[in-house]
C-alpha cells in the first residue's frame, strides 16, 4: 500500500474515534468497546474495499454492509457521516428523541443502512440471503458481514454459515471483531469458541487471520477474499476492545457504558491531543 494511502486511512481511523466518543458522551449511553474495536474494519471497508455512493445510497450495483453486531453502530454511523451520507453534525444526535440514529441501525430511517440489527446471531442469514439473490441475478456485488466474536456463541451463525458454503457464497465475507471480551467477560471464559479457524474451516469457509488495527493487513484480506473462488471467507480480525482509549482497552466494563464528560476529555486527549 502507497504510504499517502495508509496515511489517510489512519487519519480517518482517527477521526472515526474520535467521533465515537464525541457522539456517545453527547448521548449518555451506547457501546464504545466494540465500536472502537472495528475502526479499522470499517474505515478500511467504506474507503478502500467496497463500491458505495453517498449521493446515491440505493444505487443497485453498491456492495453491502451488514453490521450484524447493532449495537456497535456509532462507528458505521461515524464512517457514514464522514463519507458524505448525512452531515457529521447528526452525530450528536445519538439515541436522541427522534434521530435517525438509532441505538442500533435502523435501514428505513438512516441512508446507507443494508439492514436493521441488533438482535444478535441474525446478520450473517442476512448476508447469505443477500449475496445469494446476487448470485441468482447474476450481479457482481459483494456482501460483508460484521460479527463479533461474543455473538459467535448464537447457533444461528453456524446454520448461516453451512447455507454460504452450501451455495458457494465466493461473494460473501465476514468478519469476526475478535476482540476477546463480550458484555459478561472474556469470550473464553462465557463460551469458549476456539479453535475458532477450525471451526470455520470445517464449515467450508476459506479462513483469513489479520491484526485488525493494521490497516494493511485488513485491505490485504479484503483484496484475497476478492480472489477466492467457490466458498465463502472470514476474516478473523484480532483486536483490542476499546482501541485507542487506555482506560477502555481490554475492560469489559466499557461494553455498553458512555463516557461522561471528563471522561470523554480525557479520551481525546489520547485519541488527537484533545485538538478534535
Amino acid at each position: 500500500m502507497e504510504e499517502s494511502k495508509r496515511k489517510r486511512l489512519q487519519e480517518l481511523a482517527r477521526t472515526i474515534r474520535c467521533d465515537i466518543i464525541k457522539m456517545l458522551e453527547a448521548a449518555g449511553s451506547g457501546h464504545p468497546g466494540g465500536s472502537l474495536s472495528a475502526v479499522e474494519i470499517v474505515t478500511a471497508l467504506y474507503f478502500e474495499v467496497m463500491r458505495h455512493d453517498p449521493q446515491n445510497p440505493q444505487w443497485p450495483d453498491r456492495d453491502r454492509l451488514i453490521l450484524s453486531k447493532g449495537h456497535a453502530c456509532p462507528v458505521v454511523y461515524a464512517a457514514l457521516a464522514e463519507a458524505g451520507y448525512f452531515p457529521k453534525e447528526e452525530l450528536l444526535t445519538l439515541r436522541k428523541f427522534g434521530s435517525r440514529l438509532q441505538g442500533h441501525p435502523d435501514r428505513k430511517k438512516l441512508p446507507g443502512l443494508e439492514a436493521s440489527t441488533g438482535s444478535l446471531g441474525q446478520g450473517l442469514s442476512i448476508a447469505a440471503g443477500i449475496a445469494l439473490g446476487f448470485k441468482m441475478d447474476g450481479k457482481r456485488n459483494d456482501v460483508y458481514c460484521l460479527m463479533g466474536d461474543g455473538e459467535l456463541n448464537e447457533g444461528q451463525i453456524w446454520e448461516a454459515a453451512m447455507t454460504a458454503s452450501h451455495y458457494k457464497l465466493d461473494n460473501l465475507c465476514g468478519i469476526v471483531d475478535h476482540n476477546c471480551l463480550q458484555i459478561d467477560g472474556w469470550t473464553c471464559e462465557v463460551k469458549n469458541m476456539e479453535p475458532l479457524v477450525d471451526k470455520w474451516k470445517a464449515f467450508g469457509w476459506n479462513v483469513l487471520e489479520v491484526d485488525g488495527h493494521n490497516i494493511e493487513e485488513v485491505v490485504a484480506a479484503f483484496r484475497r477474499f476478492k480472489h477466492t473462488h467457490f466458498k465463502p471467507t472470514v476474516i478473523i480480525a484480532h483486536t483490542i476492545k476499546g482501541k485507542g482509549v487506555s482506560f477502555m482497552e481490554d475492560n469489559a466494563a466499557w461494553h455498553g457504558k458512555a463516557p461522561n464528560r471528563e471522561q470523554a476529555a480525557l479520551a481525546l486527549e489520547e485519541l488527537c491531543g484533545g485538538c478534535c
